[in-house]
């Protein structure tokens, strides 16, 4: 028998002071069998880090070749590509030349920064690519917030990002390892 998807929904606020932008939106999050409750929360936290009208959620783990977040032109194309954890280089400069820019969110500490070290100087020539970390156990704080039903708010100002909900509030400051030019 086959194992289903865990169905959360999550009204998110963002209130990003930075790029000034400010929306509702209600998501719908179908977390994989195999994805823990950390992981998911990090989706949801890109999410509103890079929050835009049209962004939405991947199939991410249940499927390859289609990023964990990402944002679609009205036309179809990928603007932006959000792919979560530690993913194989040829698979970032793939996705780097399908959109016209890519994200790698890296949230497992240590392990993210050996990855980073070990891919940086190949993906340095990756122009549209942006590579961010969030410190090590941030994605585990996140955990704590997940609900199958959330109302959450996210705030963002000066790079910092605050998630806060009915099962507490977590501030991170995300680590920029490179910034797509």
């Amino acid at each position: 028998m086959a194992l289903k998807a865990t169905v959360h929904r999550a009204t998110l606020q963002v209130s990003d002071l930075d790029r000034h932008y400010y929306a509702t939106h209600t998501l719908t999050l179908a977390q994989h069998p195999s994805e823990t409750d950390a992981r998911l929360m990090v989706r949801l936290l890109a999410f509103g880090l890079f929050a835009e009208e049209r962004l939405e959620f991947g199939r991410g783990i249940s499927s390859d070749g289609e990023p964990d977040v990402w944002l679609r032109s009205l036309t179809g194309d990928i603007e932006h590509w959000i792919e979560l954890g530690q993913p194989e280089e040829a698979d970032v400069r793939r996705a780097c030349g399908r959109s016209r820019r890519v994200t790698v969110f890296g949230y497992s500490g240590r392990g993210f920064g050996l990855w980073w070290e070990k891919n940086a100087a190949g993906l340095a020539r990756c122009t549209n690519l942006d590579v961010v970390e969030l410190p090590a156990g941030t994605a585990e704080a996140l955990a704590p917030l997940l609900a199958r039903g959330m109302d959450l708010q996210c705030l963002v100002q000066d790079g910092e990002v605050q998630l806060m909900g009915e099962g507490g509030s977590v501030s991170v400051t995300p680590v920029w390892h490179q910034r797509a030019a």
